[in-house]
């Protein structure tokens, strides 16, 4: 992604302004998190009860986290980065603010897609990124790919994010390692034409326009809609109800999947205990419960799903190493600017 001199100014502002930590003291470890603090604090006090090591939590937005991490350097106190996305683990990766570790173990259990191949970053959660679609205006055996909805039968149909938003970015890098950017631009253009209204708003507003009528078709990540289907709101509840899932892509590569990920700092003076940490979110517990709390998938396969994410049934996954999202990551912005995507 391509930052104008604005944004750096606000990023960096935004680095500044978030939480000093302390200089590391024995039996701490220090987590940048872009995480929301609910999505990820209970598990870390969980550590802290079993361990008797103390985590300090920082969280702000991704970007500007990553921005904080760089410009700190080395003298960065903190131990980890969690993050959300493939792309902002390479990006953090690419900037130098990483260090390859090992993970005792978790080669095995982890599949090697949701895994830098350098071992630069780790997933620790999964989350899918299929069709969702109104269940009275769609024919689920109409719907087949991410490629098809560019076919004119979805004319001003889809509600989808921005092409500033990373977790676009991803699918469209997904499909440019599947067909080719010449393809994808393609598809890109097409899939413009098809915009049921001019991109705005999170997951959880496209699902809600569907269900207020404006589209049929929403584009969303699947830890938001079971956050919906779940949610005590009744109003987020019944709009995400009108909708049902549909699982792109199951003759060929599968529906395109991302992660929530971890990493340990170039500058982590805890490296042993960050490592102690990371293997502790990937032990079996820790697996459950972002099944059952967040609605996400485990990225460890032996753990079952969340009665919600269970209903939705098995589904084939694309297995393109997550690592290549952030590799193509330019090509796909460049792409959706050429195709006009806003």
């Amino acid at each position: 992604m391509h930052f104008g001199p604005l944004t750096l100014r606000l990023l960096l502002i935004s680095s500044l302004c978030l939480p000093q930590l302390g200089l590391t003291a024995e039996g701490e470890v220090n987590v940048y998190s872009a995480r929301k603090e609910k999505l990820i604090k209970p598990l870390l006090d969980r550590f802290t009860e079993e361990t008797g090591i103390q985590v300090n939590l920082v969280t702000g937005k991704a970007d500007a986290l990553l921005k904080r991490l760089q410009s700190e350097g080395r003298n960065s106190p903190a131990d980890l980065l969690i993050t959300t996305d493939a792309g902002r683990l390479h990006r953090a990766k690419i900037s130098g603010v990483t260090q390859a570790i090992q993970l005792p173990g978790q080669n095995k259990v982890i599949p090697e897609s949701y895994r830098d191949p350098e071992g630069h970053w780790y997933g620790l959660s999964l989350r899918a990124r299929p069709i969702l679609y109104v269940q009275d205006k769609v024919d689920p055996a109409k719907l087949s790919t991410y490629e098809a909805l560019a076919d004119r039968a979805w004319r001003k149909r889809i509600c989808i994010r921005s092409s500033d938003n990373i977790y676009n970015q991803s699918l469209v890098a997904s499909m440019i390692a599947a067909d080719g950017s010449e393809r994808v631009e393609s598809w890109a253009r097409g899939l413009v034409g098809n915009f049921a209204r001019p991109p705005r708003g999170g997951d959880r507003d496209q699902i809600k326009a569907a269900a207020a009528g404006i589209c049929d078709i929403a584009i969303a990540n699947t830890y938001y809609f079971a956050a919906m289907l779940d949610s005590k709101d009744q109003a987020q509840k019944a709009a995400a109800g009108k909708l049902r899932v549909f699982w792109p892509n199951q003759q060929g590569r599968g529906t395109h999947v991302n992660v929530s990920g971890v990493a340990v700092t170039g500058s982590a003076r805890n490296r042993e205990k960050a490592v102690r940490l990371i293997l502790f979110l990937l032990n079996d517990d820790s697996q459950q419960w972002y099944a059952d709390i967040n609605g996400e998938y485990p990225v460890r396969p032996d753990v079952p799903v969340s009665p919600t994410l269970e209903k939705w049934g098995t589904f084939k996954m694309d297995t393109l190493n997550l690592s290549r999202l952030g590799e193509l990551n330019p090509d796909a912005v460049r792409l959706m600017d050429r195709a006009g995507w806003k």
